[in-house]
């Protein structure tokens, strides 16, 4: 968003900055639903008490670190 020129961008949600983004760039619009997803991740994987009665090991895996992996690339490529 520095590049159209915005001067200051803050925070960390996804679908927050993808919104804002989409004002430059009508083609985020349709991506927002699907990237949104990434900010379910943000708490609970990085902290071990964001997830009420369970720690991130036992409820995310391999696939699911793929699938957001992936999902991040988009929103970097874009």
């Amino acid at each position: 968003m520095y590049a159209p020129g915005e001067s200051l961008v803050l925070g960390h949600a996804v679908s927050t900055l993808s919104e804002k983004a989409a004002q430059y760039d009508k083609g985020i619009e349709e991506k927002r639903a699907a990237w949104s997803i990434l900010d379910g991740y943000y708490i609970p994987t990085r902290y071990p008490n964001g997830l009420p009665d369970d720690i991130p090991a036992r409820v995310y895996n391999q696939k699911t670190a793929r699938e957001a992996v992936a999902l991040a690339a988009q929103v970097v490529d874009t």
